[in-house]
Formats: structure tokens, C-alpha cells, sequence
């Protein structure tokens, strides 16, 4: 238990931001890292996997390791507040309860599903609290053993977070992702080894080409091109962890040109894949 403590501000990362020119931020996942992400102000729609947020004040997010997110901000004069946390599982594991889960809330929902808890207002007076007791453990004049009241505090804000997701409507979902943009999200997620051109995809949905890059655009502020790109280097990613040769991930994941797959996944992820295959063994 002991190596936990090490060099706890590093396993549970806290950053409360304000900025009236937030950066464009693409496609990501947070390998090995959970987020919980709070929201303040701005104009933002967030996108998880297959699902936009239109987030108001309040509002918080849950993503685990896997699912793919990205902000989309919708003005970029606007005052942009939020409150991000990373952290690694295997901290919160180590607290975890026969009867309570402090990881229930990341993994007792479908993948890409229920990402979003809409808060109370008194929830929300809570749990600012919270994250102004973390704030101030953080800081560098904190006194002795103010990283154990953060990690006591982080606990606490995990149990707060389950109870909240426990007590949420499950039938809540957003409506702003249109039906086309679904069909299209859910047919990449399973043709990824396919072919998926413009020229297929817009036949896949029905939809002229020009008007669905359009429609794509406005909701993730992405290309449908970087989408698929992401996607693909993280079945990539999820194949090497898995044993699969690099010629033989090259192919499921969707890449039909070995050296353009070799200096892509670099580009990416910053190893090449062996390199990165063989990272993960000694993980």
C-alpha cells in the first residue's frame, strides 16, 4: 500500500481552469486514466463516444480510460470554467468497499452511455466544496499531511459522484446528436477493418456527402476523417495490448498500407507499434 502514497498528486491530477480563448482540443482518450470533468460556464457541447452533451452549469462527466471525447466549443469569446480530474483505478481499488464501488459510476453503464450526471443545485453547492478542499490541500504551501486530506477528500468526492449516478434518471439521454450521425457513429465502431470512404458512408446513411461532412462538423467540431483516424489507431492500441502482430493489427484495425500504419500509429501515439507493444508488456 505504501507505493501508493508515493507521490499521490501524480495519481489524482486536480486542475480548476478559467479562460475566455479555450484551445481546440481533438479526439482523445486518457490511457490508463479516469476524467471526471465539472462545468462552470461557456457555451460547449461535449462529445463522448456516440453521444453530445449540450452541458449547462453544473453538469458533471464521467469517462473512463476507453471512451473517446472531445469539447466542441461553440463560441470562442465566451468565459470557458470547468474543474478536470484524472486519476488511475487502481488508487480508488484500493478503497473500495464490499457493499460500495467507487468505480461503479465508470463501469456499471454501457459503453459510451450515461457519461452525464445533471446535479442539483444543492448537489452542486456539495460538491464545489469538495473540490475547494482539494484545491486548497493542493496548494504549495499546504501544511504536513495535506496529501492525505486530498486523497481523504478525492474518496470522498467518489462516493458523492456514485450516489449521484446511482439517483439519476437511467432514461435521461441527450437529444442533440441527429439519428443520421448515430447510425453513422455505430457503423464505424463495426466496420473499422472496412472501407469507409465518403463514397460508402454516405450511402451507409443516405445522405449526400457534402451536407453530412456539414452536419458532422457542427456536432463533434471534427472531421468525420479524424474521427475514423482516432478510432482506429485506439483498436490499434487495444490489439497490441492483446498480443495481435503488428502486420495482423495493421490489417483489423483498418490500416490496408503497412508503412503509412507504421508512421501514423508513431505520429499518434508517439512509439512505433512494436515499441509501444512491448511498453505495455512490461506495464
Amino acid at each position: 500500500m505504501q507505493d501508493i502514497y508515493h507521490n499521490l498528486f501524480d495519481l489524482v491530477t486536480f486542475r480548476h481552469s478559467v479562460t475566455h480563448t479555450p484551445a481546440p482540443l481533438g479526439f482523445h482518450q486518457h490511457q490508463d486514466q479516469y476524467e471526471i470533468y465539472f462545468f462552470l460556464t461557456g457555451d460547449v457541447h461535449y462529445f463522448i463516444e456516440k453521444q453530445v452533451y449540450q452541458l449547462q452549469y453544473g453538469d458533471l462527466l464521467i469517462m473512463h480510460s476507453n471512451e473517446l471525447h472531445r469539447p466542441n466549443f461553440q463560441s470562442k469569446k465566451q468565459r470557458y470554467e470547468n474543474v478536470v480530474i484524472h486519476f488511475n483505478p487502481s488508487l480508488a481499488e484500493h478503497f473500495n468497499a464490499p457493499h460500495f464501488d467507487l468505480l461503479g459510476c465508470f463501469h456499471n453503464r454501457a459503453f459510451g452511455e450515461r457519461n452525464r450526471i445533471r446535479l442539483s443545485q444543492p448537489q452542486i453547492d456539495d460538491i464545489m466544496k469538495l473540490f475547494e478542499r482539494m484545491g486548497l490541500h493542493r496548494r504549495p504551501q499546504a501544511q504536513p499531511g495535506s496529501d492525505i486530506l486530498y486523497l481523504s477528500t478525492f474518496i470522498e468526492l467518489l462516493v458523492f459522484i456514485n450516489r449521484a449516478f446511482q439517483n439519476q434518471d437511467k432514461q435521461e439521454e441527450p437529444a442533440v446528436m441527429p439519428d443520421k450521425l448515430s447510425a453513422l457513429f455505430a457503423y464505424i465502431d463495426e466496420n473499422l477493418d472496412q472501407d469507409l470512404s465518403l463514397d460508402v458512408l454516405e450511402q451507409v446513411v443516405f445522405m449526400n456527402r457534402s451536407y453530412l461532412c456539414r452536419l458532422f462538423k457542427k456536432h463533434t467540431g471534427s472531421t468525420i476523417h479524424e474521427h475514423i483516424l482516432f478510432k482506429r489507431i485506439a483498436k490499434a492500441k487495444q490489439l497490441l495490448r492483446e498480443g495481435s502482430t503488428v502486420t495482423d493489427t495493421c490489417q483489423l484495425a483498418g490500416f490496408n498500407d503497412y508503412s503509412n500504419f507504421i508512421r501514423t500509429f508513431k505520429k499518434a501515439v508517439g512509439l512505433p507499434p512494436r515499441q509501444y507493444q512491448a511498453q505495455q508488456r512490461r506495464v
